[in-house]
């Protein structure tokens, strides 16, 4: 009987904890790792830079959906680890992310601007990660 109470007395205090929220880059971050091309889109600037591998271009925001949906169909996503990330900008933030999909592993930055409020994507860069090479 004292053992659990002490196992409560410890357990209950953390049951009660809220969760952190998620900040914005943990949100795409998410929707990255799902492969839910479509909601992540709903968070794009209206264009957006977007570069895969070697192709750089700056594209509308339904646009970007379609290219990136190619990607990540011709990629499908196995992981998605934040390996940095940067808050100091109240306006900005950007993090670089080890993206591992069924064919490779990918360095992807994703870099969000406060837009009307809200952070949204504004650039997206995917490149083969440096250790393969």
């Amino acid at each position: 009987m004292i053992r659990l109470f002490t196992l409560l007395l410890f357990i209950l205090p953390l049951s009660g904890r809220p969760t952190p929220a998620l900040g914005p880059i943990d949100d795409a971050a998410e929707l990255i790792k799902t492969g839910n091309v479509h909601e992540l889109a709903k968070k794009f600037t209206s264009s957006i830079e977007l570069t895969i591998l070697n192709e750089e271009n700056i594209y509308s925001a339904s646009q970007a959906e379609l290219v990136l949906g190619s990607f990540f169909k011709n990629n499908p996503i196995k992981a998605v680890k934040i390996l940095h990330r940067v808050n100091s900008n109240p306006n900005i933030r950007y993090a670089v992310l080890l993206l591992t999909t069924a064919n490779a592993e990918y360095r992807t930055a994703v870099s969000m601007k406060l837009t009307n409020g809200v952070f949204l994507v504004n650039e997206i860069k995917i490149e083969s990660d440096k250790k393969e090479e």
